[in-house]
């Protein structure tokens, strides 16, 4: 069932899910752009056709997944959680050190996913996102 308003801190999960989901969608068809224009470049022990579809497949459908994420959280649904405080933490893997990278780019893009996934794991995990979690869960009963 779903509540009336999300609430701010369900909100905000929303917009961060949404926001990974979309930019994850967004470098799968960057990925895409950029093998039809150029072709598949680098070493060939890495960069490969199959390699490049594969890896065009891994980022859509970890897009999309956060994109359910945000809704699932709009919906203050409980299943919300463990996938997306899954994906803070890979965020961090990944944006530390693309955080500390020597262009300015790719550091503003690193220092940014640190910074979401930073806010959304702390507010995912606070006692405001459970009870609104458990309200629902009760709604539902």
């Amino acid at each position: 069932m779903r509540s009336e308003s999300p609430g701010r801190a369900l909100m905000a999960l929303a917009v961060i899910s949404g926001t990974e989901g979309l930019g994850l969608l967004g470098y799968a068809l960057y990925d895409v752009v950029q093998a039809i224009r150029v072709g598949v470049t680098g070493p060939a022990e890495v960069s490969s056709g199959p390699a490049l579809f594969i890896q065009i497949l891994v980022f859509a459908v970890l897009g999309v997944g956060l994109l359910l994420v945000a809704r699932g959280w709009l919906r203050a649904q409980r299943w919300s959680r463990s996938p997306f405080i899954l994906a803070q933490l890979i965020a961090l893997l990944v944006g530390f050190p693309v955080a500390q990278s020597s262009t300015g780019p790719e550091r503003a893009v690193g220092a940014a996913l640190v910074v979401l996934a930073l806010a959304g794991g702390v507010v995912a995990l606070t006692p405001q996102v459970g009870r609104a979690i458990a309200v629902n869960d009760s709604k539902a009963d």
